[in-house]
């Protein structure tokens, strides 16, 4: 059997995972070079949470790193995390906009699209993997795996097989919480590989101290290729150091042989690199975390509700919000938790457990319960359903959600046009996802202003739930007079408190 190969994902992951995402390009130019001679299959610089935080944190252009690092490392294949018809965003866009945004991507040098549906949906994947294709990239079909009553080994082989029949060129199994147990883990890669004959490759986390006992069990069992990061951009919750895993390897007619000097020289070049993204970064993400494995939850998202917690002042509430979110994952099907459902389930159990059960359901998490998100393994519970329609006014589909969106290209340019922004395909792509993101790049700068600015309410002073825009949605509570505001934006809770006035 011919040894196992390795992706690395310290330009992304590894970062996103233990420093918020907060790297810079120029940081990551002087290491991508040693990494492309390195000869992993893949090295992984782009997609998931780094173009929004890139633009919004860093005021850094997406498309600019991408062809700084393509420059830097031209030889090794590029991989990017793509949310299928959520592309790098929190909810659905026009099949125009996937395929732009696809093409632009390959354009700029992207070789790998790795590409995932946060219900599991294929559907929801078939639009991203066909413009990869015709773009002349590699997609790569991805299950999120997870646990639950109705989550099974056969399952997500049978999603293996769909993906499989649209064309993706490689099977993934992305184990975003660290959950996978390295037992199951064999069954599983045994399973697909003995009913596939592309690739499988295999990501996860080692939140819970799984990582690198998965992948040993996966790759006795004929994985193709394993996700490393390296130290200390690696372990905790981001991915098992390559070193440790090549280590780990030794004996194994599957060892792949990577550089160790080279290794020790990107680590050193990273320790200063880490040490400057101290405020980003926290001793608990760093070690085995069992609160993963009470609360089957990934670690990102405990570290993120931690502090959600404490702005709501609801830090004596940790264990209640947490037991209630597999009642919520429960009620809409049974959904993985992974970027934006992750998001979307623990605010609405923090919702259930601040205001009573399913008394304010989140925007997100309507949309979820009436199939806007596409089609969960189990069927929703029909009493939080009809909530849900009655609230939201709409009712429950059951087509791909993308069907119901009118091509959307031209209008984006129309807009950017409008506000004397560029108009090119790559600014159309971007500005769909992050309009606010995008005008703020280009604003020049304002003095700041000499005293605070008040904002003051003449909003009625009834409870309610309100949509404002762009994914942000606000429950009110509180008598007339001041009230405080739960405001959600992007699947982050935050209180806010609002005067009314007149």
């Amino acid at each position: 059997m011919k040894p196992v190969t390795f992706n690395c994902t310290v330009l992304r992951d590894g970062h996103q995972s233990l420093a918020a995402t907060r790297m810079q390009t120029k940081d990551m130019l002087p290491i991508a070079p040693i990494l492309d001679t390195m000869g992993f299959s893949a090295l992984e610089t782009w997609g998931g949470a780094s173009i929004d935080a890139g633009l919004r944190f860093l005021k850094e252009w997406p498309f600019d790193r991408l062809d700084a690092l393509k420059k830097a490392a031209p030889n090794t294949p590029h991989m990017m995390l793509l949310r299928g018809q959520n592309l790098v965003g929190y909810t659905n866009y026009a099949d125009d906009v996937v395929e732009a945004f696809v093409k632009m991507s390959a354009k700029h040098g992207m070789n790998i699209f790795r590409i995932f549906d946060c219900v599991n949906d294929p559907r929801n994947m078939q639009t991203s993997i066909r413009a990869a294709k015709e773009a002349g990239a590699q997609a790569h079909g991805t299950i999120c795996y997870t646990t639950s009553p109705v989550h099974t080994t056969e399952g997500f082989v049978k999603m293996g097989c769909e993906l499989a029949d649209m064309g993706v060129d490689a099977i993934v199994i992305k184990d975003m919480a660290g959950l996978i147990p390295p037992y199951v883990t064999y069954e599983l890669v045994s399973a697909l590989k003995k009913n596939l004959s592309i690739p499988v490759w295999i990501h996860t986390h080692d939140t819970a101290g799984l990582g690198a006992p998965t992948y040993l069990s996966a790759i006795d069992a004929g994985v193709d290729a394993c996700d490393v990061s390296i130290s200390p951009l690696a372990n905790g919750t981001a991915q098992p150091d390559c070193l440790r895993m090549q280590a780990l390897l030794n004996g194994s007619p599957r060892q792949p042989n990577y550089d160790q000097a080279k290794l020790a020289q990107i680590s050193e070049m990273l320790m200063p690199i880490y040490e400057d993204m101290n405020k980003f970064t926290s001793h608990r993400n760093e070690v085995v975390d069992s609160d993963t494995l009470r609360y089957q939850v990934p670690g990102g998202m405990l570290s993120n509700f931690r502090t959600q917690l404490k702005e709501q002042k609801m830090e004596d509430k940790f264990e209640e919000v947490f037991a209630e979110i597999p009642v919520v994952r429960e009620a809409l099907g049974w959904i993985p938790l992974v970027t934006p459902t992750s998001q979307i389930v623990g605010v609405q159990a923090m919702m259930n457990v601040k205001f009573g059960r399913w008394k304010r359901i989140t925007p997100q998490a309507a949309d979820v319960a009436l199939g806007y998100y596409g089609r969960t393994t189990a069927p929703v519970d029909p009493e939080v359903q009809k909530l849900c329609a009655e609230q939201m006014g709409k009712d429950p589909i059951t087509c791909r959600p993308a069907d119901l969106k009118k091509p959307d290209m031209e209008n984006l340019r129309k807009q950017l046009a409008d506000k004397g922004l560029p108009t090119d395909d790559e600014h159309c792509v971007i500005y769909a996802m992050f309009p606010q993101q995008v005008e703020e790049y280009y604003k020049k700068p304002e003095p700041k202003p000499e005293a605070p600015v008040e904002i003051k309410s003449a909003a009625p002073a009834a409870p309610a739930m309100t949509v404002i825009d762009n994914g942000i949605s606000a429950t009110v509570s509180g008598p007339s007079g001041n009230r405080d505001l739960t405001i959600v934006i992007n699947g982050q809770a935050h209180s806010v408190k609002v005067e009314r006035i007149g």
